[in-house]
């Protein structure tokens, strides 16, 4: 079963890249032109909006890649945004209350990887369908986010954030060419998701889930255990997005996380995953996180407004699934 499915394992990860990358480089292509002929020489195509857009996207960018092993799984986590807030609500409360940095950290990891758990746990044993669980355990992790933050935001003193903690997430100086410390983590973790997907015999049973469940069950894929461990995994990559975003707001607001389940599932689909499972890739979804940044810098420096942005990113995420299952239909 491994050798038989590593190569369409491989073309997976690659066929469903080239696209959401050519359509990257298209949109860069067209907001780098517009801003270059209605602002004079523009600003868009420089390293400092790079820089820019590239730490703005670590966050979805970060949680998306969890999404991506879940969706690629054949499922989907609604919970991702207020679970991230969770993670962010309590390394605020943690660093309040004293208990130091490492701790504030592996607290944060800790709640991202125990809410994607329990996830994972409640979809394998009671053979509830995502969608429905996702959207229970969504409004049970705000509800305990605003529990640790007793209905207000959560902020630790400044003596007890560390300098290194705030610039993680900060734009380096336009003489600076290096990306941010989060962009770095942020790729790190691509690189190693996508090794994991590609060369491990876990990744290929994520893909053979995904692809059709019964048969996996019948080749042997340990089908409730590897569903609990993407669930897992991909909270461990929430916890990390939870991270960043505390290091963002230097404080934990329960409610910062609502409505941006939405844009970690958008970046997944705009990159080619399929929300029928079996689909989906890291770069993929670095393709689809950077697209929808792009298209809001791009528009901001050409003074159009946030609805157009979202009507924009709206068009893309129905042409993305349409085209997904142009695909379904014709391979069926």
């Amino acid at each position: 079963m491994q050798s038989t499915n590593k190569p369409a394992v491989w073309r997976n990860l690659v066929s469903g890249s080239l696209g959401p990358l050519l359509a990257l480089v298209m949109v860069i292509a067209f907001f780098g032109i517009a801003d270059t002929v209605k602002n004079d020489e523009g600003s868009f195509l420089t390293a400092q909006n790079f820089r820019t857009v590239s730490v703005q996207m670590s966050t979805v960018a970060v949680a998306a890649l969890g999404m991506t092993l879940v969706i690629i799984a054949g499922g989907i986590d609604l919970s991702a945004g207020t679970a991230l807030a969770l993670s962010a609500t309590t390394m605020a409360w943690s660093l309040k209350a004293g208990w130091g940095v490492p701790a504030a950290l592996a607290a944060a990891i800790g709640i991202g990887m125990l809410a994607g758990f329990v996830n994972g746990l409640l979809i394998s044993t009671l053979r509830v369908v995502p969608f429905i669980v996702s959207l229970g355990t969504m409004t049970a992790y705000l509800g305990l986010a605003k529990v640790i933050a007793k209905e207000s935001t959560v902020r630790p003193d400044p003596s007890q954030i560390p300098e290194w903690l705030g610039k993680l997430v900060s734009v380096l100086p336009k003489d600076h060419f290096l990306l941010a410390t989060c962009v770095w983590i942020g790729l790190a973790l691509a690189v190693a998701l996508a090794a994991v997907l590609r060369y491990t015999v876990f990744g290929r049973y994520v893909f053979a889930i995904g692809s059709n469940e019964a048969t996996a069950r019948l080749c042997g894929v340990p089908v409730t255990a590897v569903k609990i461990a993407v669930y897992t995994l991909a909270g461990f990559f929430v916890g990390i997005a939870g991270i960043y975003q505390f290091a963002r707001l230097s404080s934990g607001n329960p409610t910062s996380g609502i409505g941006l389940e939405l844009k970690i599932i958008a970046a997944v689909v705009i990159g080619g995953g399929s929300l029928s499972g079996g689909r989906g890739s890291v770069v993929g979804t670095l393709a689809g996180a950077a697209m929808m940044q792009v298209i809001a810098s791009g528009c901001t420096l050409l003074g159009l407004s946030n609805p157009l942005q979202d009507v924009i990113i709206g068009v893309i995420i129905v042409a993305a699934v349409t085209v997904d299952q142009w695909r379904v239909r014709r391979m069926s």
